[in-house]
């Protein structure tokens, strides 16, 4: 999960299809940016 501080972006991957990007930090998908730029933390419950 995110903090207050600062953490290291590992990875991100840009779907062509879905035109949807996803960002991991710390080996762990965190936030998910749809196409309409409206990002989000992603719920682990989503999981």
């Amino acid at each position: 999960m995110l903090s207050n501080t600062y953490r290291n972006v590992e990875l991100f991957r840009f779907d062509d299809q879905t035109r949807v990007v996803f960002i991991f930090v710390n080996e762990e998908l965190q936030i998910i940016v749809p196409p309409n730029g409206d990002w989000r933390f992603l719920d682990a419950t989503e999981l």
